[in-house]
């Protein structure tokens, strides 16, 4: 299959957060004080890394600047995608938000950068022509305005799916377009009126010449113009959205996925809703964000049970996170996903399935290392403050008793709903996913030993 390419502008969000119980004696303004901060790609880096969750080869078209903040972003996105550089003028776009309590206190910009004027060189023109699907994933910043993308997207549209999700600063779609994704506000805005969305997806659908218009519209799902008619599409019922950033992204990369799948433009719309829902539910696009900075954790819990570190948590009015797994080899994926988990809070409890627990879960075969010592190997890590061992396939029993405010699990679980959620929300808590490192699994160790 041919890869899915996403092109447009990329942008580092960055999130800084703390407590504030004191206000700056020379102005009147709440002091942070920092306990971690939190990176991810933003714009069309944000597109490209939730198009990965979708189909197997994801190739990212963007301007890249030369600074920390672009050295930073490529990192990020290197792991996930392939990148495809495009000349910048100007600095790496960053959004900063500084957070507490839960609560945006002030989101600091910087950045001028925008896509260079040098017609694309032959890297992005073979890139951009190899796709079997394209989502132009527009965040005016110039990539498409410029004369020679929107050459190459004229000549393609027609011949591969494109997906053109567009901005209110950035230009119109190329005619031919099979889908533009506009959210309800910004139809409002392309438009020049308020109306119901059918009818705006319907005008911007002729105005552009343009195979189809779906326009979100929140929990209340999309409406697609198609054909001269109008089809509403409904997120499932019984999800609650937890973190409506990124929505938009995932649900026009799912679409794309989708279309590059050989899927109608309806179906695609129809994924695109169902997937854009349970990723909101399931944390948003705070779940991309790696831990760039937390203090290390002190290991003033050791020896303690994890109720007792709960209740030590609790009264001291700190957060409590908790994850589980079987943990059955340990691997630099296992140390990653602990070592952020632990920066979420003030202790980190393990809930560890038992021998029979993961017997049913991987099959007579596992584990490989029995419960004691898998809990032993775990509370020398200098993340984990203690560990609690489950017999039941899923740990919600135990949360239900441990009640902490975080549960965190990998980001290979976005999209799904957990089946402990119910007992975490029902006792405050939130759900976290947390990026894993791509190639690491136990079952993969298991696999290439037994293959040596």
């Amino acid at each position: 299959m041919r890869p899915l390419v996403v092109l447009g502008d990329v942008l580092l969000d960055v999130d800084v957060e703390g407590t504030s119980e004191r206000l700056c004696p020379d102005a009147p303004v709440p002091v942070v004080d920092v306990a971690r901060e939190w990176r991810r790609p933003g714009g069309a880096g944000l597109a490209a890394l939730l198009a990965a969750r979708s189909t197997a080869e994801v190739l990212l078209v963007t301007p890249m600047g030369d600074d920390r903040a672009g050295h930073a972003l490529a990192g990020l996105l290197e792991r996930e995608v392939g990148l495809i550089r495009m000349p910048m003028d100007g600095t790496t776009v960053t959004k900063t938000r500084v957070r507490a309590a839960g609560q945006s206190l002030v989101r600091l910009d910087s950045g001028d950068g925008t896509a260079g004027a040098a017609p694309p060189a032959p890297a992005v023109v073979e890139t951009v022509r190899s796709a079997g699907a394209i989502l132009v994933a527009d965040y005016g910043r110039g990539v498409t305005e410029h004369p020679g993308i929107r050459k190459l997207l004229a000549e393609l549209a027609g011949t591969i799916p494109i997906v053109w999700d567009p901005h209110p600063r950035g230009a119109r779609p190329t005619r031919g377009i099979r889908l533009v994704t506009p959210n309800l506000t910004e139809a409002c805005h392309f438009a020049g009126r308020r109306a119901d969305a059918g009818e705006l997806a319907e005008a911007m659908r002729c105005s552009w010449s343009v195979d189809a218009v779906s326009v979100t519209t929140g929990s209340r799902g999309a409406v697609l113009a198609e054909d001269g008619r109008s089809e509403t599409f409904r997120p499932p019922s019984g999800i609650a959205a937890k973190d409506t950033c990124g929505a938009g992204d995932r649900f026009s990369s799912a679409a794309a996925a989708a279309l590059l799948d050989g899927a109608s433009t309806a179906d695609a719309v129809a994924t695109g809703v169902e997937t854009a829902a349970r990723f909101v539910a399931t944390g948003g696009a705070a779940a991309l964000s790696t831990v760039d900075y937390a203090p290390a954790p002190e290991p003033a819990h050791r020896g303690l049970s994890a109720f007792d570190v709960a209740a030590r948590v609790r009264a001291r009015g700190g957060r409590l996170v908790a994850t589980g797994g079987c943990f059955d080899l340990l691997h630099p994926g296992h140390a990653s996903l602990l070592r952020q988990a632990r920066a979420l809070g003030d202790a980190l409890v393990v809930c560890l399935n038992s021998d029979q627990s993961v017997r049913g879960l991987k099959g007579p075969g596992r584990p490989i290392v029995a419960a004691r010592d898998r809990a032993r190997l775990l509370t020398e890590l200098s993340s984990v403050d203690a560990v609690a061992v489950f017999d039941e396939p899923n740990p919600a029993a135990l949360l239900d008793r441990l009640r902490p405010d975080i549960w965190v699990k990998g980001g290979d679980y976005a999209d799904t709903e957990l089946p402990e959620s119910a007992v975490v929300r029902r006792h405050g808590g939130e759900i976290v996913l947390i990026p894993t490192i791509r190639g690491y699994s136990t079952s993969r160790l298991v696999a290439a030993a037994e293959g040596a």
